[in-house]
């Protein structure tokens, strides 16, 4: 396997854990915020690096360059591939965006050394090939929100505690209970091999990536978590998607055909019926949360489809639901900040007061659905016509999941910006920072809308790479004649 040639993906990694230590020693807020700021530009920068650095590469997947940690464990921990080679910028800026975006009145309650903390083991999450490690990261990551609620807010933990616990038991006794060869079998193999033990094994480990993505109805501890933690953590524990990228690496190489379709069909009806309860829900948080529920489960429908349209689109969309519902919710988090918690029983207009907040409310979540000219259009597109072309009907159902969505932030625009005269005494409009990542996210949302081709042209060929992959595995071990 090449190997890059600077340790990028280590450097990303480490920089925000040893940054987590040195925001704790500022005693003004406000500086360590800054220094936040700083670390995560660092770390953006890393990650473009590595992302250069294995496009030029032009091979599927590649190893970091050797560093600190491959000395101490002797072996190449990090691998990048086509798959998650641009979730690493993308989980990066998400991240730098959220700390740009943090006023003041936020920073008592929201965790700037905990969120450096998540940050890193998140990085860790998308780099690692090891199955062993891969189940302990994903794991750790469920205690910084944890830690938050418990500790930081004094708010119940029950909800969150069973399913994240539930979450870890079926994912280490998943992995506990997998023969060791598993992910190196063919089709055929697997076939032969399905006994009791193997079958424990990939449903305990569906069970784990289904409840990390909040599936249906194993969702209950999302809406939970939005309610109870500050919007930031909820965002940036969700919104990356690290439980699809679970049931990419652990299930999707060895699960049976009807284990898939088993999980697309469980992800539609999520998507539908998030989407329902996105057009009807009063609180403005559980209405993101219903909408980040039903995009995230539109992408694991494209995953499991398995064909090439299906899956480019599927992570097309799993890039441009990263980056406009990061937006969206940023934006709601703003307006947050302004007035406390959003009431969408009522009208509120606020777009005299906060006309830069409400265009990108409007512009991210357009691009979530899709529009014209946004850098969701294209990944809806395939994913559509990848759904329609293996299953019509499933091909309606993300149609209609889509207009729903759509009819809800309009729906919410409205009663957010406008119906009303509101009167305030203190200005509404945004700081300097916030301006700086709308400008940033408005430029990457049309951007990449208007010149879709690098992106479209590197997740076809990640999709082609995948799936030939599967049929080389195939090929170079045919079935044993009867």
């Amino acid at each position: 396997m090449p190997e890059m040639h600077f340790p990028w993906l280590e450097l990303s990694i480490l920089i925000p854990l040893m940054g987590s230590v040195l925001v704790r020693l500022p005693k003004n807020r406000e500086f360590a915020r800054k220094l936040c700021v700083a670390i995560c530009v660092l770390t953006l920068a890393c990650t473009i690096g590595e992302f250069w650095d294995f496009a030029s590469l032009d091979r599927f997947e590649a190893h970091d360059h050797g560093g600190l940690l491959s000395y101490l464990f002797r072996q190449g921990l990090f691998v990048v591939d086509e798959l998650s080679a641009p979730l690493f910028p993308l989980t990066a800026l998400i991240f730098l965006m959220t700390f740009l975006s943090t006023l003041k009145t936020k920073l008592d309650r929201f965790s700037l050394s905990g969120t450096l903390v998540s940050e890193s083991i998140l990085l860790a999450t998308f780099s690692c090939r090891a199955g062993w490690l891969l189940v302990v990261l994903l794991a750790l990551g469920t205690l910084p929100p944890l830690i938050e609620l418990a500790y930081r807010r004094r708010e119940g933990i029950r909800v969150y505690a069973i399913h994240m616990g539930l979450f870890v038991a079926c994912l280490i006794a998943g992995w506990a209970l997998l023969p060791s060869e598993a992910y190196t079998m063919d089709a055929a193999t697997i076939s032969s091999k399905l006994t009791f033990r193997f079958l424990l094994s990939g449903a305990l480990l569906t069970i784990a990536g289904l409840i990390r993505s909040g599936v249906a109805p194993l969702h209950c501890w999302m809406t939970d978590l939005f309610e109870r933690a500050t919007l930031g953590t909820a965002l940036l524990f969700v919104v990356p998607m690290p439980g699809v990228y679970a049931l990419m690496r652990l299930v999707l190489p060895i699960a049976p055909s009807w284990a898939l379709q088993s999980i697309a069909i469980l992800s539609l009806i999520t998507s539908v019926y998030a989407a329902a309860m996105a057009l009807v829900e009063t609180d403005a948080r559980k209405f993101f949360c219903y909408l980040f529920l039903s995009h995230a489960s539109l992408v694991l429908v494209g995953l499991e489809l398995v064909t090439a349209v299906g899956l480019t689109g599927a992570l097309c969309l799993w890039l441009s639901v990263g980056l406009s519902l990061s937006g969206l919710g940023l934006t709601l988090r703003s307006v947050e900040a302004r007035m406390g918690r959003i009431d969408l029983s009522r009208f509120h207009g606020l777009h005299e007061h906060t006309p830069i907040l409400a265009g990108l409310f409007l512009l991210t979540g357009l691009a979530s659905i899709g529009f014209p000219g946004t850098i969701g259009f294209i990944g809806t597109e395939l994913l559509v016509e990848g759904a329609v072309g293996v299953y019509p009907l499933i091909g309606m159902a993300v149609v209609v999941a889509a207009a729903l969505n759509g009819i809800a932030i309009l729906r919410v625009y409205f009663r957010v910006f406008s119906g009303t005269q509101f009167s305030a005494t203190v200005s509404f409009m945004a700081k300097r920072e916030e301006r700086f990542a709308v400008l940033v996210l408005t430029l990457l949302i049309i951007g990449g809308g208007l010149w879709p081709q690098p992106s479209v042209a590197s997740r076809y060929h990640a999709a082609k790479a995948l799936i030939q992959k599967r049929l080389d595995q195939e090929v170079s071990h045919p079935p044993p004649e009867s």
